[in-house]
């Protein structure tokens, strides 16, 4: 195939007519410009500036050399896993977990646990007299304590299937947010009565109708509530939950910071089993062993990272 130019033909190859059909193929007009002035300059060197003034042609100069900038500022060569490949990200991020967690153990001991236990505060006769105070705040004020503290309940039941993280008003609503993020659960709060929203029949009065006629109906039952009581030293008390946050068959774990009497785990239990969820564990941060409270949660297994022996 030819093509003339001013009484000239120009012949092209087979491999000339296959550069110029990818070119045009990939929709790239910059390409296509830059083949041609370098095919047509080799054709005739001579009679490529008339050529490139005649087609009103510019070609920009080639950007400064840089090379040893690049060299000072090259990063070192790191293969990472390829985000078209979702398992490979799985597979490198449960080995940096699992390396992180076996650096933290010696001889089978997580060397966290002492330094968790050392930053949580005793404090004796609070809130009233007898009663030895487990004071978290300072848990709190120490971020690597803090950190390692979620750290360990994360490697724990991550990728277990749970998909639900229950925190026990108050205190669980401190440890089970951030728990329920890095595990991929929601997190439910279980509640001290009236505290959860609600709502309430809802009464509208009519322009049209006596005054002592009201019409009235009941409100959905979104904010609808469920609760279940437990026995305190001196009467009882319950915690509630929202209707429609958790469904049948859902697998839980309850979050509280610690466990005395056990009464409130308790009854956490039993409100989660009503709605059909399965219980895969309690956990808790500090355990008061001398108050039994593992006996009243029955099957449900206790996981604790300290023990203290102020009760």
């Amino acid at each position: 195939k030819k093509k003339s130019h001013q009484g000239r033909c120009v012949y092209y190859s087979g491999v000339e007519k296959a550069l110029i059909t990818a070119l045009i193929n990939h929709h790239s007009v910059s390409k296509i410009i830059t083949f041609l002035f370098f095919f047509l300059r080799s054709q005739n060197p001579n009679n490529m500036q008339s050529i490139v003034s005649s087609h009103h042609l510019c070609f920009a100069p080639p950007p400064p050399v840089l090379g040893h900038r690049l060299i000072c500022h090259s990063l070192p060569s790191i293969r990472l896993p390829s985000h078209r490949s979702p398992t490979s990200l799985r597979l490198f991020s449960c080995a940096a977990e699992s390396e992180m967690a076996a650096a933290a153990k010696e001889d089978g001991q997580d060397l966290r646990i002492p330094k968790i236990a050392s930053s949580i505060r005793v404090i004796p006769d609070f809130p009233k007299p007898g009663i030895m105070f487990q004071d978290i705040t300072t848990l709190l004020l120490d971020t690597e304590a803090f950190k390692d503290t979620i750290d360990i309940f994360v490697e724990r039941y991550k990728g277990k299937g749970i998909s639900v993280v229950a925190g026990v008003e108050a205190r669980g609503f401190i440890f089970g947010p951030p728990i329920a993020l890095a595990i991929g659960a929601k997190f439910v709060p279980m509640r001290k009565p009236k505290k959860l929203p609600v709502s309430h029949f809802l009464f509208i009065r009519r322009r049209s109708f006596p005054k002592e006629c009201l019409i009235f109906f009941l409100a959905s039952l979104t904010g609808k509530v469920i609760s279940e009581e437990y026995s305190l030293e001196y009467g009882t008390d319950k915690i509630e939950m929202h209707v429609g946050a958790v469904e049948p068959g859902e697998r839980a774990i309850i979050i509280d910071d610690l466990i005395a009497t056990g009464g409130t785990l308790a009854a956490a239990i039993r409100l989660l089993e009503r709605v059909g969820v399965k219980i895969v564990e309690c956990a808790c941060v500090i355990e008061l062993p001398e108050l039994n409270g593992r006996e009243k949660l029955g099957e449900a297994p206790l996981f604790i990272l300290v023990t203290s022996d102020a009760a």
